[in-house]
């Protein structure tokens, strides 16, 4: 995958109030959201890259538009919402790294950013992007009518030569455990889907794939050509154009501190180095290091020092 010679990364989705308790018992605030995760780490290994969301008019809505230009994003497409507040999560992490979420979300003006009318300036840079990156937690968000507006957003950014990733990140709570309509919607997402960039447990607790290469095969009949299957400590399994699959292992296995955003860092360093020009399995590996950076800290976005060395890899992959 190459985007050369388009415009910018937009990334869509929500930023909310993160709240993670740490080994003293007591929480810690911070910013996070899927997407937004994966934009701050594409914007650090050095990406052109715009956020598109809907946030409040308080102080913590401030906090994440500050967070999000001190990271270097476009905030142009972020909307300001009077009297409302962004979304929170709290994260309870195990001795073992890894974390549950507890959300409170159903207000947030996030879930309105493509309800009709959707803003001219949003569609126009969603057209004219060079890549376009969508979560299943982004399309769980919306009610039919926005979900119906993205896509025809996506499918004419399609038309003009964009490339669109999408990660499934499937979470029953957000589908309100209808597995059947997050079924329907997702897939009619993947056919528009370039890039796949899903996580081999989320498809096979939505699909009931049998293994990683079903999910594969499965993703190839929705019309995605390039697939990078994460599979946790045992690698990633990349599919490019039909040639079969072949699993790219980690460098090291790591004690995670915290696994909150190791899928969203790795498709940052992942399409930030397919943007480059960067072999697909050399891409993948470059997810691995950035992840293992990342979950060898707490809370999703760590200090910017901590992933210099792995963003600095990544043109060098």
């Amino acid at each position: 995958m190459t985007v050369a010679g388009r415009g910018p990364t937009v990334a869509v989705g929500e930023c909310m109030v993160e709240l993670a308790r740490g080994a003293d018992g007591r929480f810690a605030l911070a910013y996070g959201g899927d997407t937004f995760n994966t934009a701050v780490y594409m914007a650090r290994a050095g990406l052109a890259v715009a956020y598109a969301t809907a946030v409040g008019d308080d102080p913590y809505s401030d906090g994440i538009v500050a967070l999000a230009r001190a990271e270097g994003i476009d905030t142009k497409l972020i909307k300001r919402c009077p009297g409302r507040m962004p979304g929170l999560y709290l994260i309870e992490t195990t001795a073992s790294g890894e974390r549950t979420f507890h959300y409170w979300r159903e207000r947030s003006p996030a879930r309105e950013v493509f309800d009709p009318p959707v803003s001219a300036d949003l569609l126009e840079a969603i057209r004219n992007a060079g890549l376009v990156y969508i979560s299943g937690i982004t399309l769980s968000l919306y009610r039919q009518p926005a979900l119906d507006e993205l896509w025809a957003a996506l499918s004419a950014a399609r038309a003009a030569g964009a490339a669109v990733a999408m990660d499934g990140n499937y979470r029953p709570r957000g589908w309100n455990s209808d597995r059947n309509r997050a079924r329907i919607v997702m897939e009619r997402f993947w056919r528009l889907t370039t890039v796949a960039l899903p996580t081999c447990d989320d498809e096979m607790a939505l699909w009931d794939d049998g293994g990683p290469a079903a999910t594969v095969e499965r993703l190839r009949e929705f019309g995605c050509r390039e697939i990078a299957l994460k599979l946790g400590p045992d690698g990633a399994l990349v599919a490019i154009d039909g040639r079969s699959p072949t699993n790219v292992p980690v460098d090291a296995i790591v004690s995670p501190v915290d696994t909150t955003a190791a899928g969203d860092s790795f498709n940052a360093a992942y399409l930030a180095a397919r943007s480059d020009g960067v072999p697909a399995l050399a891409a993948a590996l470059a997810g691995h290091r950035l992840a293992a950076v990342v979950i060898s800290h707490r809370g999703a976005i760590v200090p910017a020092d901590a992933t210099r060395q792995a963003m600095d890899a990544i043109s060098k992959s």
